[in-house]
């Protein structure tokens, strides 16, 4: 007995020096996996040298001799800082995530794996020319060799307790196919077979009416304006005469038509003309959910080009990791950049089956034969998951028409010829008119491209390869596949592909929304064309000034002024004059003094866009309760909003057209009040208290925080703050989604160039590089395009033969 003190003297003792042990131990673990930064080391991969030089932000700069040299260079870079997140992407649009985090993933593998989309990335490298080729086989070999040089394998791996696989080069296609997944609503369609499932069961002069695009915020680039919609009369459809609809909870039906983030961008551009240089001036920001690391990767490439300015190409923007490509960014002759185009690139088509024999279908001209494919999804910790995939020549089966019909999903991302790295012919493109000639060549997501060279001009086109063109039928309902003639006829050629060059006024612009009209307008379709009022507002704060630098135009990729509400705020001031309900009187008053903006600070913002929502939900409910009543899945059509619809009948108030809950269109207006002032009236600190802020707080997370205990997961996440923004002003902002990179740049003149970045260059959270540049992207500040001084020198040598 007299010894046991010792015994726990002993063990207070031994229990710190083992914590202290283990975490030695865990941090050596750790260190492990970080990047090698500086000294010399010698690869089988490399033909001549490459310097890669880092400056305080993590900013990669490779200069080499050999442009083969630096895509094997950018592959051992990228795995060295990003491999984890390169192979999520590669497994997202395969369906393979559930092998590597388990059963959490497996609906996102179920949905994906019906594609088939790593067939597709094999027949896509397969025809790729030979110069391609050898690009994609040089960025694996330097991925695998980064991934080699690693100490420990990638921290990430250590906490999932698997091994990181070799890179292949179809990988690189495959984050080509996340992409189309990401900016093609998920490779679903749900947009098209929702429009389908309105139709069924409303008439087509009030489906049209409520899908209508809105006038008043239309800013296409050419081209006329919509006509503004007009209400249809009682003969249509009068709810009067309907028996009432069954009490539903619309919440997750109408989220779409209550502007839910979407992937999109900006992108605007001024000619030289009016520059202080006579250089063209381009602005881009990629509007895509956001995460720790950034998608993107701050790189500047230097290698010997004859037909560059001083025999030097020197190229400065970002990267994807996974892929050897500078996707936007500028060549020092070319400033380039991107947004999502919202044509129309997917279709449904009419599968009817033999009814004798349901492996065969019907196909112009006789019958073909239905090809089944069981795939084998591995999950961790469980069997793998079967999942037989019905293929037709269109494409697989994954969904029924409003009647029953199997329907077949034909897409422009599930065609290997879509698949290519033209788009890296961009760092030598030498003007405005050469790069908008190689837009069409592109293997990657139909998008609009604007395009401002050193010599003041610039250009709009559509690039990407993958532009349907189309027979009989109605492009936004499904087609009949028996039918001779109808969907899909071939691929649209380079020379229909529109194209703006030097307008008039020196200025572009495009933001999600319509571009063009006309023949146009038909060969592009549209698969959910923005509201407008983004571009609208950006192509107005383009006109108000007649002077720019790339400060300027960060001012108005900034810009969170609340125009598009403006009309809204009257709207609700109106409606509660007269009132005597003190939660109504509060709410006029702290909506009567305008401010304007989407600022954190601003309670009057955040009260009026949520009456918006409120009206919305009550107009909508009606129509939107009919048709979930006979299609349980239904919601609101993706990207499409009711604006016009909902503006037009609040003013026209057609008895036929309100829901019967409601004695007149002003209590429905007053109800909507009410929602706002007791939801939002009865939390702390009640109704002024409500500050934008409060709820548009950003959400930048790692992507294994969340399986981490709070205090670790919240040291791997951004910081969560109050948020400038919203989505129909230029600075659009979510609490997980919004700009993902904001770019401002002249051609040549790089050095005055901006290159915002939100979550940092380096997936290691003991890097120097983890979520370095956030802040300034956070709070609007200007962050050089240019490396700043170098702080890490790595030479990377070719072995000694």
């Amino acid at each position: 007995m007299a010894r046991r003190p010792n015994v726990w003297r002993g063990l207070a003792l031994a229990v710190p020096a083992l914590l202290l042990i283990a975490g030695i131990a865990l941090w050596w673990a750790l260190a492990g996996s970080r990047a090698r930064l500086d000294g010399t080391l010698h690869l089988g991969g490399l033909q001549s040298a490459v310097s890669v030089q880092r400056d305080a932000l993590g900013t990669v700069t490779l200069t080499g001799k050999r442009r083969a040299d630096l895509d094997y260079a950018l592959g051992y870079v990228h795995a060295q800082e990003r491999f984890f997140e390169m192979d999520l992407m590669r497994r997202m649009p395969v369906g393979e995530l559930s092998a590597l985090v388990g059963p959490a993933a497996l609906p996102t593998d179920l949905n994906h794996r019906r594609h088939r989309l790593r067939a597709v990335a094999d027949a896509a490298y397969a025809q790729l020319p030979q110069e391609q080729k050898q690009q994609l086989d040089h960025y694996r070999d330097g991925v695998n060799a980064g991934l080699a040089d690693l100490r420990v394998k990638p921290w990430e791996y250590l906490l999932l307790g698997t091994k990181p696989q070799p890179w292949q080069s179809p990988d690189s296609l495959l984050l080509v196919a996340a992409m189309y997944l990401d900016l093609n609503g998920d490779g679903l369609n749900a947009r098209e077979l929702h429009i389908a499932q309105m139709r069924a069961v409303l008439p087509d002069a009030l489906v049209d009416f409520l899908l209508s695009p809105d006038p008043d915020w239309e800013a296409p680039l050419r081209g006329r304006l919509s006509r503004s919609p007009v209400v249809p009369g009682a003969g249509v459809f009068d709810l009067r005469q309907l028996a009432p609809a069954k009490p539903t909870d619309l919440t997750a039906a109408l989220a779409p038509a209550l502007d839910a983030p979407r992937p999109g961008s900006n992108s605007f551009a001024v000619a030289g003309a009016l520059t202080n240089n006579g250089a063209a001036l381009l602005a881009n920001d990629m509007h895509l959910g956001l995460r720790v690391p950034n998608i993107w990767f701050r790189t500047r490439l230097r290698y010997p080009d004859p037909t560059a300015p001083g025999g030097q190409r020197d190229v400065n923007g970002v990267s994807l990791p996974g892929t050897p490509a500078i996707v936007v960014g500028s060549n020092g002759q070319v400033a380039w950049g991107f947004t999502n185009s919202y044509g129309d690139w997917l279709d449904w088509v009419r599968v009817q089956r033999d009814p004798h024999d349901a492996t065969r279908y019907k196909v112009p001209g006789g019958w073909a034969t239905i090809e089944r494919h069981v795939e084998h999804i591995q999950v961790k910790g469980q069997p793998d998951t079967l999942l037989t995939v019905e293929d037709t020549r269109w494409g697989p089966i994954m969904g029924r028409d409003a009647d029953g019909t199997p329907l077949a999903l034909q897409w422009s991302g599930a065609a290997p010829r879509n698949y290519n790295l033209a788009l890296m012919q961009m760092e030598r493109a030498p003007s405005t008119h050469a790069a908008l000639a190689l837009a069409p060549q592109f293997g990657m997501p139909v998008q609009n491209m604007l395009v401002a060279d050193s010599a003041g001009h610039i250009g709009w086109t559509i690039a990407g390869i993958g532009v349907p063109l189309r027979g009989n039928g109605d492009p936004g309902m499904p087609f009949d596949g028996a039918q001779p003639g109808s969907g899909r006829q071939g691929w649209a050629k380079p020379a229909q592909y529109p194209r703006i060059e030097d307008p008039a006024g020196g200025r572009l612009w495009t933001a999600n929304n319509r571009t063009i009209d006309g023949d146009a307008l038909t060969l592009l379709g549209n698969g959910g064309h923005d509201l407008g009022a983004r571009a609208q507002q950006i192509r107005d704060d383009l006109h108000a000034r007649t002077g720019f630098t790339p400060g300027s135009l960060l001012d108005i990729q900034l810009d969170d002024r609340a125009i598009f509400l403006s009309r809204w705020q009257g709207l609700l001031q109106n409606a509660l004059a007269g009132s005597n309900d003190p939660d109504l009187q509060q709410l006029r008053k702290l909506t009567a003094h305008w401010h304007g903006h989407a600022s954190v600070g601003s309670v009057d913002y955040r009260l009026v866009r949520a009456f918006r929502n409120e009206v919305t939900t009550a107009v909508l409910a009606p129509f939107v309760r009919r048709v979930a009543q006979q299609h349980g899945d239904f919601t609101w059509p993706g990207e499409n909003s009711a604006e016009a619809a909902v503006w037009a009948l609040v003013h026209v108030q057609p008895p036929y057209l309100l829901d019967p809950a409601y004695p007149d269109w002003h209590a429905l207006l007053v109800a909507s009040a009410k929602r706002v002032a007791t939801e939002l009236g009865e939390q702390p600190g009640g109704l002024a208290a409500r500050t934008w802020g409060e709820h548009n707080r950003s959400g930048i997370n790692h992507p294994l925080s969340a399986a981490l205990p709070a205090w670790l997961g919240r040291y791997l996440d951004m910081p969560s703050q109050p948020q400038a923004g919203d989505s129909n002003m230029p600075r659009v902002a979510a609490p997980s989604s919004g700009a993902s990179e904001r770019l401002d740049v002249a051609p040549g003149h790089e050095a005055h160039g901006i290159l915002q970045m939100p979550g940092g260059q380096s997936d290691h959270p003991l890097s120097p590089f983890y979520g370095a540049g956030h802040a300034d992207w956070a709070n609007g500040r200007p962050t050089p395009l240019l490396p700043g001084t170098t702080q890490h020198t790595l030479t990377l040598q070719p072995l000694a033969h």
